[in-house]
């Protein structure tokens, strides 16, 4: 067999390679946007670790040159921080006598100021009775037409703002001779603020 020059056979290779492309083309063509989108995010991610890789270098070279300080401030203190006060009061949970286990006030957490009604009371601890402000002993109209015993801390906030400033101080007072809730007395007493403010 002889051999065929040089520029025949690279002639010839370049023929057979064009025509194995062309008939490649179609799912090449449907391939090609994928394997762009896919080399693309492949170097933006190449770039992004590059330079984050440069950001840790350098804050290590600053940490070396310049060493943090103390983050906490002189100002800050923390309950780990205090000495321990023997005149500080030691506060009990509350126990059931007849099971021994911790008793959970309805009272306690964060939902004590939207819980519905009192908090509970030790069965051997009598209610307090104070005579609720208004004629006779008997409540404000403003707490009946209200439903103001049984307004949970958010509903009593949603109806503040159609309530007038006498009707707010009638409110407070009546809150203060029954139940004392210091959430419910605050509430009232910043909005009585805000109404006389304006």
């Amino acid at each position: 067999m002889s051999t065929a020059p040089y520029g025949v056979r690279l002639l010839v290779g370049v023929a057979v390679t064009a025509l194995d492309e062309t008939r490649k083309l179609p799912q090449t063509i449907l391939a090609y946007p994928m394997t762009v989108a896919s080399q693309l995010a492949h170097l933006v991610m190449k770039v992004q670790q590059d330079v984050a890789d440069l950001v840790i270098r350098g804050d290590e070279t600053l940490e070396e040159l310049f060493p943090p300080k103390d983050e906490q401030p002189e100002w800050a203190t923390f309950d780990e921080d205090l000495p321990d006060d023997p005149d500080e009061p030691v506060y009990e949970v509350p126990v059931n006598r007849a099971t021994g286990s911790p008793v959970a006030s309805r009272s306690e957490g964060r939902f004590a100021l939207y819980s519905e009604g009192e908090p509970e009371r030790a069965a051997d601890t009598p209610a307090p009775h104070t005579p609720a402000p208004g004629t006779n002993g008997s409540a404000p109209s403003v707490v009946t037409e209200l439903g103001y015993d049984a307004l949970t801390l958010a509903q009593l906030r949603a109806r503040l703002t159609s309530l007038k400033v006498d009707d707010l101080e009638t409110l407070l007072a009546y809150e203060e001779t029954t139940k004392a809730r210091a959430p419910f007395q605050t509430l009232l007493a910043n909005r009585i603020t805000r109404a006389t403010a304006k």
